[in-house]
This record gives C-alpha cells, structure tokens and sequence, in this order.
C-alpha cells in the first residue's frame, strides 16, 4: 500500500492541469489511488477558499476536491489539524518554511510519517520529511 499526503498546489495542478505534475509526482498519487489513500490537509481547504476569493483558482478545484472527499471509493481522505499535528508545526522550522500553511502541510506529513507530494523547493529542504517532486 502506498500512501502519500498532497499539498495545496498538487491539489490544484492534480483536478485542472496534471501536465504540471512531474511523473514522480504522477506516479506517486495514481499509486496512492489504486491501493492507498492520498491525505489531504483540512488547511487545503482553507487555501483553496483564499485563493479562490483571490481569484487566483477556479472555484470548481474546491468542488472537485470536495467530490472526491466525500466520496468513500476514492482514495482521498481529509487529515483535520489536530493537536498532534499542530505541535508537530514546531519540528517545520519557519527559516526554512516560512508559510505557515506549508509549514502545518508538512507537520501532517512528518506526523503521519508519509512522504509529502509537492513542488515547494522549501519544503523539500527538510531532512526529516520525505518529498516526491
């Protein structure tokens, strides 16, 4: 089984352009679909409302995401922010991540132990987590 957690440009690039996506990447989400689960952090959401107010997203990414989370035969599961992950945001250190919605993006995936998908080159600094790009 592989599992993987996206974050928020994955997301994006995954339901409206997945040219974007590198094969790693590709390869890591449809592998997650066909025997895994590919966790979604709650806070995606939430950048996907800001960037839609912002107009920088279509508003139909949200409802796709949101399709594909209620559905039970998909392999997306949403990962709410707990307490467990919200301590785990202090092992993201801010001098390398400094947003903090990539920093609690990346506190799931290290809390869940699961490599991170994403294109961030700041994240992919970090030692304790595993990315595909």
């Amino acid at each position: 089984m592989t599992d993987v957690v996206v974050d928020t440009n994955i997301v994006i690039w995954y339901f409206t352009n997945p040219t974007q996506l590198t094969k790693a990447s590709e390869n890591a989400i449809d592998s997650a679909a066909a025997d895994g689960t590919i966790f979604v952090s709650s806070v995606t959401i939430v950048e996907l409302i800001y960037l839609i107010e912002k107009a920088k997203v279509r508003h139909d990414v949200l409802s796709l995401l949101q399709e594909a989370l209620d559905d039970s035969t998909t392999a997306y599961r949403l990962i709410e922010l707990d307490r467990s992950i919200a301590e785990e945001v202090e092992n993201i250190p801010r001098s390398i991540v400094a947003d903090m919605p990539d920093r609690i993006i990346a506190a799931t995936a290290l809390h869940l132990g699961l490599p991170l998908v994403t294109s961030d080159r700041d994240i992919q600094k970090l030692s304790d987590i595993s990315t595909i790009w």
